[in-house]
């Protein structure tokens, strides 16, 4: 019971940081800090290339996460979406998508860390590293580009490599696919959830849970 409350406070405050990214597409602000990204004339939710976190011999459902790492929102939804791959793990593809929000100076780079770390097998890792620390680089102002060449050295990844990744134009091109698709489909803010295609917007762990429960049950 006491785990249950924990988590639903968890939602709460990552409800509330969402609603602030949700605020940064206002139509008085630009989508995004950088070149303009079209949607996706044929955006889906998920796609071959897509990184999953799980990938179940006989899956039965996908869970679909746009996220930011620098998002306080997808950092404080982590701890639900990990315990949700826990318990449903051998059941339903969880997916992670990279939809780095404007006004974060480092969600973009951050993006770029995770693609590059991919590329070398190490999506996950990072992909959690970024998470559990992001109480230590978030909402800077400044680079933490050497802060990420840390974690990816505690990673055991081939720094020259991981360096020419992270500044390989197919890297952020990587990045802005994800983007795209996810403004094809309407995401204005971080986390966003689909599950089998549709949006979702779980407000605790229980609803979530109940909601995965309900679909691998059927009509």
């Amino acid at each position: 019971m006491k785990k249950h409350l924990i988590v639903a406070a968890v939602m709460v405050a990552a409800l509330a940081a969402a609603f602030g990214s949700f605020l940064l597409f206002s139509p008085n602000s630009p989508r995004n800090a950088g070149p303009d990204i079209e949607p996706a004339a044929d955006a889906r939710p998920v796609r071959p290339s897509s990184h999953r976190l799980t990938q179940p011999e006989r899956s039965e459902l996908t869970v679909v996460e746009f996220l930011d790492f620098e998002c306080e929102g997808c950092g404080a939804a982590y701890p639900m979406v990990e315990k949700l791959r826990e318990e449903y793990g051998d059941r339903v593809t969880f997916v992670a998508r990279y939809f780095p929000m404007p006004g974060h100076h480092n969600g973009d780079l951050a993006a770029r860390t995770v693609e590059a770390a991919a590329r070398q097998g190490k999506f996950e890792q990072m992909y959690s590293k970024l998470f559990t620390t992001q109480a230590e680089w978030g909402e800077a102002r400044e680079s933490k580009e050497d802060v990420f060449r840390g974690y990816a050295k505690q990673l055991g990844l081939d720094m020259k490599r991981f360096d020419t990744d992270l500044e390989d134009p197919a890297t952020a091109e990587r990045v802005e696919a994800d983007q795209r698709d996810g403004l094809g489909l309407g995401v204005q803010g971080t986390p966003t959830f689909f599950v089998d295609g549709d949006k979702v917007a779980p407000g605790s762990y229980e609803e979530f849970s109940k909601l995965i429960e309900d679909r691998l049950a059927g009509p």
